[in-house]
Parts: C-alpha cells; structure tokens; sequence
C-alpha cells in the first residue's frame, strides 16, 4: 500500500488533502484511481487507512478510514554528528540516515573540515530535509528524520550532555570495538545514542580526548579505514542491531 506524509493541518473533518509534488506522483506516476486505499501518515507518528474520494491536479483527497497500529520507529533514538563533508556527501549521508531509522542528523564543523568554503550549501535545509522525507516516505518510517544546520564543534559538546551513550568511531583506535563497549556497559536503561563521525580529513587527537573528557566511546570499526559517508552507516547499523530493532524478535 502506498503511503503519504500529510501535516496534521491538512488533515480536517476525517479529510486529508494531499498537497505538492505528491499529486503529480500519484495521479501520473503511480496512476492510483478514485475509490483505492492508501496509508496516510500526519507526519507525527499516527497512521491511517484512507480512501481517495477525489483527485484533481491540483489537490488528492482521501477519507480516513480508520486509524493503523503501526509505529516503524526505532525504540532507541540515535542522533548523528557528521564532520561536514562535501555537499554531495551529505545528500547520501542523509539519505541513507533516514533510511537506516536516525532520528535527526547535524553536520559539524570539525579543525580537518576541508570544505569550510561550502558552509553556505549547508545552510540549504530545505533540500536537505526534502531528500530525509523522500527516504522516509520510500522507507515506510512514522517520523521523518529532521536535519539540522550546521554547528561548531563546542556546540556539539553541549548537544552531547543529554545523550545517554556516546560513541566515536576512530581509525586510530585499534582494541576497542562496539561489542566491548556495549558487555561493559548497563544497556537497559540506554534510550538516546550519539554517534559522531570525523569529516574526511579525520578527528584531531585534540578532538577526541575532549570527547573522551566528556564520556564518549572511542571505538574501532575495523582495520580497513571506512570514508566519512560509510562511517555513519556501518556504526548505526551494529548499534541499531545491538539495541535495537534490525536485529529481529526472535
């Protein structure tokens, strides 16, 4: 069934009036007819089973049916730090985020950035955050992830203060590994993770003993030395199978 992210204001006496791009795609694309049922979503978690009563090119319409029991969110929320890498990175970055369940993604200005000079793409949220809801909507997620703009690297540190586990993958730490931090660890109580990833030109020493200071998991990934885009997926993976919900119920 297809599914639609709707603003809670579009939705009105059990109406939901579908806005946008999303007309296009569904009269021209995906040529769904008057009378075919979709899942509608209000883009803050509540699904719905709606019917299309009326499709113009303007605007499609869809009756709520009734509510749906679904939430495709990850119990563990998990917020991702990205060295700012070049515009093009970050579009996989976010996307591939989205698609993996990360809750919201913040690029950082880090001393090894080499792009400093493309701070001002980075100010272009809205393209942004458009490619996380598209990887949302395609993902089937309940929440679209939210991209935040870009912040200094203390800024971040204060960002950190209010997660409950901390982790930093590092090329140049060669023991510790996720599995060692998470048997020495109490993992029950563990709602919020950060991780964080160096920009291309890698972590300062400096950065990562601040980052230690402030109880961060400097982990190793492996020997091979993963770009800063692969970095993210591969960490966010193993934590989501670790303590969350990519690993299965059984």
């Amino acid at each position: 069934m297809h599914k639609f992210f709707v603003p809670k204001e579009n939705i009105i006496d059990n109406i939901a009036n579908i806005c946008g791009e999303d007309v296009k795609h569904i009269y021209k694309v995906l040529r769904l007819k008057e009378g075919e049922e979709i899942s509608i979503n209000n883009c803050e978690g509540e699904e719905y089973l709606a019917k299309i009563v009326e499709i113009t090119k303007v605007t499609v319409k869809a009756e709520i049916l009734k509510k749906l029991e679904i939430n495709n969110e990850s119990p563990l929320k998990v917020y991702l730090f990205q060295g700012m890498p070049k515009a093009a990175k970050m579009d996989l970055i976010v996307q591939k985020s989205a698609e993996l369940g990360v809750s919201e993604i913040t690029p950082v200005i880090m001393e090894r950035v080499v792009v400093k000079n493309e701070i001002g793409e980075f100010k272009k949220l809205d393209r942004l955050n458009r490619i996380a809801f598209e990887a949302a909507k395609q993902s089937k997620r309940s929440l679209i992830p939210k991209v935040n703009g870009v912040v200094e690297f203390k800024d971040m540190k204060e960002k950190l203060k209010e997660i409950d586990l901390i982790l930093v993958p590092y090329e140049n730490e060669e023991g510790i590994g996720l599995k060692n931090v998470i048997n020495k660890i109490d993992t029950k109580d563990i709602r919020t993770v950060a991780i964080i990833i160096g920009p291309e030109g890698g972590f300062e020493e400096e950065e990562i003993e601040e980052l230690k200071e402030i109880g961060a998991h400097v982990i190793t990934l492996g020997p091979r030395i993963l770009r800063t885009e692969t970095a993210g997926f591969v960490c966010t993976a193993l934590i989501m199978y670790e303590l969350s919900d990519m690993g299965g119920k059984i």
